[in-house]
């Protein structure tokens, strides 16, 4: 757990840029990702681009730009990774892909036998349902995780850093991520979208997922109430659970219709992490990680929900 101090030295520890830069970013840096991420889908649809590679692309590029902005722009210096937690977030990180590609095993035998062979809806109608479907299923996925004591055991992995940055969006149980991209994208295949409008909803998801998690002082204020953003999701690893709520990693939408929505402009955490440190083991043991789901015993008080 980490609380938070005097951010006033901010600019003398990180790399200096000058206000007006400073501002300048601020303004165009969620922007300049949202336009990115349409002109790539469109041109990969358009031209019939290998939609697997473009996403792994896509992926390494958004977390460079990210990673960049956290050295311009930060929002708490002391959130950034030191070396020894850039290791180990990148162990993390490569167990992540792992538990993605094998979501994707059971998704796709399970298309080839249930999907239907066409979609229902034109690609610009197919988007935001797609959208709304894949956030939904998210948002009830995680909110599950939370409020369940053995998905806990698996999720809490992802709380345990006392900050909230790009590089430890990849901190997860490789079961977790299993479970929760299985479950999102077995819910979109199953209803019938086609690999054009998935795919696009990807890209969008994973823009998302790492610009929530940016130590960035980036702000999108009405937004917030369309948009996750990385204030909202600061509160969601907050350590008052009466602040937290804030599921929706993509859209913030479900957080209002479930009341889980505790944002409002200028509301920052106490601070982030666990609120008993010794619930979880370090972040650094990576296989005590993995291994506490099944080694200590669940019980109803074990979920902070």
């Amino acid at each position: 757990m980490i609380a938070f101090g005097d951010r006033s030295g901010r600019a003398a520890k990180g790399v200096a840029v000058s206000g007006q830069l400073r501002a300048a970013l601020r303004h165009v840096a969620y922007p300049t990702l949202l336009v990115v991420l349409v002109s790539i889908s469109f041109s990969a649809l358009r031209w019939r681009w290998d939609l697997g590679r473009v996403t792994q692309l896509f992926l390494l590029g958004t977390i460079g730009y990210l990673v960049v902005l956290e050295r311009l722009i930060p929002y708490e210096v002391d959130w950034r990774p030191n070396p020894g937690e850039w290791g180990w977030y990148g162990v993390y990180f490569v167990l992540t892909m792992i538990g993605g590609a094998l979501a994707q095993v059971p998704v796709a035998a399970a298309v080839e036998w249930l999907a239907p062979p066409h979609p229902a809806l034109p690609l610009w109608a197919e988007i935001p349902a797609a959208l709304l479907l894949g956030s939904l299923a998210n948002y009830l996925m995680h909110r599950w995780s939370h409020a369940n004591p053995w998905l806990w055991r698996l999720h809490g992995v992802h709380h345990v850093p006392g900050k909230v940055n790009v590089a430890n969006n990849g901190v997860n149980h490789v079961v977790d991520v299993l479970v929760t991209q299985g479950a999102v994208q077995l819910s979109l295949a199953l209803a019938g979208f086609s690999a054009g409008s998935v795919f696009v909803v990807g890209l969008f998801v994973v823009a998302q997922g790492y610009f929530v998690h940016a130590n960035v002082d980036v702000r999108i204020g009405v937004l917030n109430h369309v948009l996750a953003g990385p204030e909202q999701h600061r509160l969601h690893h907050s350590v008052d659970l009466a602040e937290a709520g804030h599921y929706g990693s993509d859209l913030s939408v479900w957080d209002h219709v479930f009341g889980s929505f505790t944002w409002r402009p200028g509301r920052r955490p106490v601070a982030v992490g666990m609120q008993d440190p010794s619930d979880f083991p370090r972040t650094g043991e990576v296989i005590a990680s993995h291994l506490q789901a099944w080694r200590r015993p669940v019980r109803a008080e074990d979920s902070p929900a």
